[in-house]
């Protein structure tokens, strides 16, 4: 291993699902003090900072959480994606590493989205905001989040036959892992009653096939394997990190089942040097049920269009051939407006063997995809806790 190579030796997270007393900012601030506490060094440490808050105020930047922490950084990155934007910002990190530009870096995300009374729950900016580029022009057609996300599921339904039987596969998945997740929201398993009775709110899109609306944050911290040897936890190393962006706006989505996961996941695993047989669990981005869905197929982990019946056999479950969120994800665990950054701190969690009650046996590689807007911007990060 060269010893400027990044690796992840510091997770943690803010408290959650509901956390009236901390702002975004605080969140972010709870979450790196217990990421550096974690890591076994200080905050002063810390030369690069990576951040994007959840509502994009002028008070929840990165140089404002920067300077909250007392932080000197050298290279600082507020980029905004989105969902994915930890693992989008994750390809620059890892060179800023490697290149000697940073020794330390840390990444951190905060969200009080469900306690903070002056925002839009289903937008996350402030109530009575007007909204800004082309999402204006779909908001004229009545197209709400939800709204794009069930139009993309009821497309992939007319073209390839997906039903709510593997929708609902997704629901019953997470339930499971968030079953084996003390701090999870909901443990219990999803019962045929409750499908039954799971209301729509867009149609084909039910109750039970929506993520959470949560406060809580994440952060990470990377620095190079050298400086890694000293400190308590075992290194986590990043293989490789690609991102796409082919459209923003779902007006601008020139095939609605198709995805920049297409792009960012082939890439990722070409950097790795390694193929979808080689992945041992999945973190992926679960607003709705029909999220993951299309972005195994994107990845290439089934064939297009192939992603309902490939999930039906349990291979999603805790159990299963290719457990996927295993936290419990956006379905079941937390979704604090955007939920990339916990997507890579659960993969870390997992592959150094310290994630408890659900922690999968013998897994050696993770891939983590981050998908930010409508399934707009996606980023991809692969690691393994395997060094060579």
């Amino acid at each position: 291993m060269h010893p400027r190579t990044p690796v992840v030796v510091g997770i943690g997270l803010s408290d959650y699902p509901r956390a009236p007393h901390l702002s975004a900012l605080g969140h972010v601030m709870q979450a790196s003090h217990r990421a550096a506490k974690d890591a076994g060094i200080t905050l002063s440490e810390i030369d690069g900072f990576m951040s994007t808050g959840a509502q994009g105020n002028l008070y929840d930047d990165a140089c404002t959480a920067a300077e909250y922490l007392g932080l000197r950084p050298t290279l600082i990155d507020g980029s905004m994606t989105g969902g994915s934007a930890a693992e989008c910002v994750m390809p620059n990190a890892m060179e800023a590493i490697r290149s000697g530009r940073c020794d330390t870096i840390l990444i951190a995300y905060g969200s009080d989205l469900a306690s903070n009374k002056a925002l839009n729950l289903s937008t996350g900016t402030l109530r009575n905001g007007k909204l800004a580029g082309t999402s204006m022009w779909d908001s004229l057609a009545g197209q709400s989040i939800i709204a794009n996300y069930a139009l993309i599921a009821k497309r992939h339904m007319h073209e390839f036959g997906t039903s709510l039987d593997h929708l609902t596969e997704v629901a019953r998945s997470a339930r499971l892992h968030a079953a084996r997740n003390p701090k999870a929201t909901l443990r219990d398993p999803l019962t045929d009653e409750q499908v039954e009775a799971s209301r729509f709110l867009a149609d084909p899109l039910r109750a039970i096939d929506c993520c959470m609306v949560n406060d809580g944050g994440g952060a990470l911290i990377l620095t190079t394997w050298e400086r890694a040897r000293d400190l308590p936890q075992r290194p986590v190393v990043p293989l490789a990190a690609a991102m796409s962006m082919p459209f923003w706006s779902i007006g601008e989505m020139e095939d609605l089942t198709t995805t920049g996961a297409a792009i960012a996941g082939p890439r990722a695993l070409a950097q790795a040097g390694l193929t979808t047989d080689d992945i041992d669990m999945l973190q992926i981005y679960d607003s709705f049920t029909i999220t993951p869905l299309v972005m195994m197929e994107g990845l290439g982990f089934c064939g297009r269009g192939e992603a309902g019946p490939f999930v039906m056999d349990g291979k999603l479950r805790p159990d299963g051939a290719l457990p996927l969120n295993t936290d419990g994800g956006g379905l079941a665990n937390s979704h604090p407006g955007m939920r990339g950054i916990f997507l890579m701190i659960e993969a870390v969690d997992q592959l150094r063997g310290t994630a408890g009650e659900r922690q999968i046996a013998n897994a050696r590689t993770a891939l983590a995809c981050g998908s930010g807007g409508l399934m707009s911007a996606i980023g991809v990060v692969i690691f393994t806790n395997e060094a060579g």
